[in-house]
C-alpha cells in the first residue's frame, strides 16, 4: 500500500495533466495507478494547501481527481478546451475498476461543475454537465447550484436535460406559469430560499412573485447565505427595483448581517450603489 506522500505525488501529477489537457499523459498514470481515479486526497501537499486550504476546509475536504475538472475552486482562472475528455478518462477508469465511489464523484462533480465560473467563462460548463449527466450524476437541485453563482444558461440546460424544476430556478429562468405551479406545495424554506436568490440578482419580477407566494421579506434562508436578509442581498445586486419591492413589502431596513454587521444601507455603500444607498437612506435606513 502506497504511503500518504507517494499518493500525494501521483495525485498532483494527475492533476496537471487534467489541468494542462494532456490526455495521453492521463491515461498513462491512470493506468499504472487506477486507485486515482477512485481513492480521495486525504493528506494534500503544499502544491494544493497553499492554494484552497479554506476549501479543503470545508466544500472541498478529501477531494477527488474528478472534482477537478470544474476549477471550482478556482486555482488557474482556466480549463482546457478538452477538459470534458479529460472527464470521460476519469469516469471510464473509475468504471472500469467498478469504483464504489464513481456514484459520489459523479453526484458532487455536477454541482462542482455548475458552481464554477471559470467553466461558463471558458464555454465548456454545458459540455462537462453532459458528460456527467450521461455517466449517470444525479442532476435534480443542481440547477439552484448553478443559478447561486449566476449561470443562468447551466440552470436552463440542467432542466432541458431532465432535472426536476424547483421553485427557485422557476423563478429564475421567469418561467411564471411553472412557478405558480409548483408554489402551492412548495415549503416555507423553498419560498424563502427563492425569495433570496433572486434578490441575490436582482430579479425584481421573481421576488414579486415570492412574495405573494408568501416568502418573508425581513427573513433569511436557512440554506443560501443565512447571514444576510434578502433586501442585503438585494442592495448589492444592483437593482433599485428589487430593493424597492422589498422595502415596500415590509422589509427591515436596519437589521445587521452576522458576519459583517452591516445594514442594507452599510453594503449598499461598499458595493458603491449610490442610488440604491440614496433610496434606503431617505427610506430611513441607517448604516
Amino acid at each position: 500500500m502506497q504511503d500518504a506522500t507517494t499518493f500525494d505525488s501521483l495525485f498532483r501529477q494527475a492533476v496537471l495533466a487534467v489541468d494542462s489537457g494532456d490526455e495521453d499523459h492521463l491515461k498513462q498514470l491512470l493506468n499504472t495507478h487506477p486507485e486515482l481515479a477512485i481513492q480521495r486526497l486525504h493528506a494534500p501537499g503544499e502544491w494544493l494547501t497553499t492554494m484552497i486550504a479554506d476549501a479543503l476546509d470545508s466544500f472541498y475536504k478529501h477531494p477527488y481527481l474528478l472534482w477537478f475538472i470544474a476549477e471550482d475552486p478556482a486555482r488557474n482562472n482556466r480549463l482546457p478546451a478538452n477538459i470534458s475528455n479529460i472527464a470521460i478518462i476519469i469516469i471510464q477508469k473509475a468504471r472500469s475498476e467498478n469504483a464504489l465511489t464513481l456514484q459520489e464523484q459523479l453526484d458532487y462533480a455536477i454541482r462542482l461543475v455548475a458552481w464554477s465560473w471559470v467553466a461558463r467563462a471558458c464555454g465548456v460548463q454545458l459540455d462537462l454537465l453532459n458528460v456527467l449527466i450521461d455517466a449517470g450524476a444525479l442532476k435534480d437541485g443542481v440547477s439552484d447550484d448553478a443559478l447561486v453563482n449566476g449561470n443562468f444558461a447551466a440552470a436552463r440546460h440542467l432542466v432541458e436535460r431532465g432535472a426536476k424544476l424547483s421553485l427557485s430556478t422557476a423563478l429564475c429562468l421567469d418561467q411564471w406559469a411553472e412557478a405558480d405551479r409548483i408554489a402551492p406545495t412548495a415549503t416555507a424554506e423553498e419560498k424563502q430560499f427563492s425569495l433570496v436568490l433572486a434578490a441575490l440578482h436582482g430579479k425584481a419580477d421573481a421576488v414579486a412573485r415570492a412574495i405573494s407566494y408568501g416568502a418573508d421579506a425581513s427573513k433569511r434562508s436557512a440554506h443560501l447565505y443565512s447571514h444576510a436578509t434578502p433586501l442585503h442581498h438585494a442592495a448589492v445586486s444592483g437593482s433599485l427595483e428589487t430593493v424597492k419591492l422589498l422595502v415596500e413589502a415590509g422589509a427591515d431596513l436596519n437589521m445587521r448581517d452576522s458576519i459583517h454587521n452591516g445594514t442594507p444601507l452599510g453594503w449598499a455603500e461598499y458595493a458603491k450603489h449610490t442610488a440604491i444607498a440614496e433610496y434606503l437612506r431617505k427610506a430611513g435606513a441607517k448604516e
